[in-house]
Order: C-alpha cells, then sequence, then structure tokens
C-alpha cells in the first residue's frame, strides 16, 4: 500500500532497514521507523493545527505505543489521546500528559482512580453507567473530571468492534441525568469515524457520523453547556485541518499522519508528511509451487498489503491475500526470484499494537549518520540490547 510512496520519498530508510536485517541488528517481523520523521510529522501538524485554531491529541497505538516515538511527538504535541487504559499508562511513562482518555476504549470502571490521578484533560464516556463511573471516581479524588460524549455513529458507518456510543436521539435523556452528576462535567461531543477516505481517491469526506457529532454540539449548547469541545478523529492529517475546523471541530486526533501512512497519503504522494516505517521480514521457505513464505506475526489484516521488495534481487513479489481463518505464521508471495533467508521489505497500514513484532527506531538517516537507537515490543516495553541480533549474517545477503 506504501511500498512505492516510501520508496519514492524516504528511500534511505528502505536501504538501512534492509541493511540492519543483513546484519543481523534486527530480526524478521521488525517495524523500522524514523524517528526524525515522525518528529517533522508532529511539527508540521502542530503547526498547522494552529494557523486553524485546532487542538491536537496525537494516538500512539499505530506505532507501538513507542517511548522514544512518543517523546518525539510530545515536543509538539503533548497531550495525547489514549485508546485504553494500558496506553494511558504507557504514555505516563513516557512523560506524556493525557488529553482525551478512553476515546475508543472505555476505561475499566476499577482502573478510573489511576487514570484520573493523572487529570487527563477529557475522559470519555459511551453512556450513563460510565459517566456515573467517572463521576464517583473523581470525587473520591476530590476533583471534577470532563467528559466528552461518544455519539453512537450513524448506521453503516461503524467499524466492527467500535460500536457504542449515546443515540442522538436519546442525548437530551443523558444529559439530564449526567448533568447532576457532582464529579463530571460535560464538556463536548465526540464520535468515529468523522473523516473517511473516499476508496480508490483516497480523497477525505465528512462521514454521516461527523454530522450526528455536530447535532449532538447544538443540542448541548442549546442546554446551556459554553465551551464546548468537538473532537473529530479519523484521517486527521495536514490536509484535513481545513476540513476539521470549518466544520465546527475543536480537536483532530492524528495517528497515522505521524507516520504517513493514511489512505491519503497513499493514494497521494504529495502529502507533506513523510512516510516514516517500513516492515522488515525474511523469507522463510519456498514452497513447491515457486510462491516464497514470509516470517508474520505484524501483517494486519487491513493492512492493504500489496508487495514486497526482495533487496537482494531487486523483485517485487505480490502479497497473496489471507483468508480470515489465517493466522500469521506466515505470509505467502506470487512466485519469483527469492531464497530462505533473503530481506524482505514491505510498508502498508498497521497498528503495531496488536501485533507481536519488534519496534527498531534509527535516527539520522537524513544526515547520512544512521544509527539504531532502540528496540521496544509492540507494546513499547524496551528490549535487551541482544534481543534484536541473531549474531550473524543471514543466509541471504549479498
Amino acid at each position: 500500500m506504501f511500498l512505492d510512496t516510501v520508496l519514492a520519498r524516504n528511500p534511505k530508510l528502505v536501504d538501512y532497514a534492509a541493511e540492519l536485517h543483513r546484519t543481523g541488528e534486527v530480526q524478521p517481523d521488525t517495524y523500522v521507523m524514523d524517528l526524525d520523521a515522525v518528529e517533522a510529522n508532529a511539527a508540521l501538524l502542530a503547526r498547522d493545527a494552529k494557523r486553524w485554531g485546532l487542538g491536537l491529541w496525537p494516538v500512539s497505538k499505530q506505532f507501538g505505543r513507542n517511548p522514544e516515538l512518543i517523546r518525539a511527538v510530545a515536543r509538539y504535541l503533548p497531550r495525547f489521546a489514549a485508546i485504553d487504559a494500558p496506553e494511558a499508562r504507557a504514555l505516563h511513562a513516557a512523560g506524556a500528559r493525557a488529553g482525551n482518555v478512553g476515546h475508543l476504549v472505555q476505561v475499566p470502571h476499577r482502573a478510573l482512580p489511576g487514570v484520573l490521578a493523572r487529570r487527563p484533560e477529557a475522559v470519555t464516556v459511551f453512556d450513563a453507567a460510565n459517566a456515573r463511573a467517572v463521576s464517583d471516581a473523581a470525587r473520591q479524588l476530590g476533583c471534577v473530571q470532563d467528559i466528552l460524549v461518544r455519539i453512537e455513529g450513524a448506521p453503516g458507518w461503524v467499524h466492527p468492534g467500535q460500536e457504542g456510543g449515546v443515540p442522538l436521539g436519546g442525548l437530551a435523556e443523558f444529559a439530564a441525568e449526567v448533568e447532576q452528576l457532582p464529579g463530571v462535567r460535560v464538556a463536548g461531543v465526540t464520535g468515529f469515524p468523522c473523516v473517511q477516505c473516499v476508496p480508490g481517491s483516497g480523497q477525505p469526506r465528512p462521514t454521516a457520523t461527523f454530522a450526528l457529532v455536530r447535532e449532538a454540539h447544538a443540542v448541548l449548547a442549546v442546554r446551556g453547556h459554553t465551551g464546548l469541545k468537538l473532537s473529530a478523529p479519523g484521517v486527521t492529517c495536514t490536509a484535513t485541518l481545513p476540513l476539521l475546523a470549518e466544520s465546527g471541530a475543536t480537536h483532530g486526533e492524528p495517528g497515522h499522519a505521524l507516520t504517513g501512512t493514511t489512505p491519503l497519503h497513499a493514494a497521494d504522494r504529495n502529502q507533506p508528511e513523510q512516510p516514516a516505517y517500513v516492515y522488515v521480514t525474511e523469507v522463510a521457505h519456498v514452497l513447491a509451487d515457486g510462491r516464497p513464505a514470509l516470517y508474520g506475526g505484524g501483517f494486519y489484516p487491513r493492512s492493504g498489503a500489496e508487495s514486497a521488495l526482495i533487496p537482494r534481487t531487486g523483485a517485487r513479489l505480490a502479497v497473496q491475500r489471507a483468508p480470515a481463518e489465517h493466522i500469521d505464521y506466515y505470509r505467502l508471495l506470487a512466485p519469483g526470484d527469492a531464497r530462505p533467508g533473503d530481506t524482505a521489505v514491505l510498508a502498508f497500514r498497521t497498528q503495531i499494537f496488536v501485533t507481536r513484532s519488534t519496534v527498531a527506531v534509527v535516527a539520522g538517516l537524513a544526515t547520512g549518520s544512521p544509527r539504531l537507537t532502540g528496540r521496544h515490543d509492540a507494546l513499547g516495553r524496551p528490549l535487551p540490547e541482544s534481543a534484536g541480533s541473531t549474531g550473524g549474517e543471514g543466509t541471504g545477503g549479498p
């Protein structure tokens, strides 16, 4: 999905990632992240958000909650959106501040005291029961917590596994109950996705859910709530900031913009954010019919993976589709010039936190002094120095 883009715009990343694998410094199933590119993307987003009067809560799940990358982003965008309580803890450990917590996954009731103790800017709630739990936890801490109301998505626009929220038609009843809770203040609304890219063209457009969120914002304003936030996550990147501002949003939540990997970036290589990662693996074996099998572990079902580069030969081999019952032990390629031990480099849309991959962070590519700065697992936990080393060159090296 992104291999052509990264080869055109960040070829040094591809070359260095292949070299790290060839020399055994990283193993198969490793995402190699360009620290400098991520930081530059964060600086760009912060600059343009300020121009449009928007707040941004960046998201770290897609790059594995990696502390090096979190710190780089936080220099420009200090308050993050945490999709769940473990991510909130990882962000805090890396020195970042809490922006919106629970925006996709509700905070478990028993985790609320610890999460609220870090004083998040907002906590998103899907229903009155969760609002009551937040209020109770906030009262125990002696504070009043701002909450965002998650609005139920429009039919046909909700991703599987992301159902939930207050129906627009039930918002007045919800608000009447929550307004009586002493530990929370209704501070705004949100929904997901509010922006989505048109398949094929990659062009961003507001969704029907965004329209519902805007209506909900108006309902709360009529009830007398002031200073309301409207967070509109979904394809938040430089190109969509004008759309958010002109549609009444106050906040966006950039994720893949930080790595230059939104669907818009796949369709248009001229987007200002730089592609900032590749996936490195290895040919494990070749089937009798000539199809190479790559070591898996990092293949995300919605990745859009299309082809793999075999640096030893320069071959570009198509990635074969995997059925729903597929277990990510291996991923098959179309027959081509590849042999066991060969490095394979891919670039596709990912959510690293749901993989079992290693994340290797590199810096200095732009200055000609590349270096590996650290390795972490897919949840941001540091790995020992020796964890990525195979102790020698792979058999596919030149």
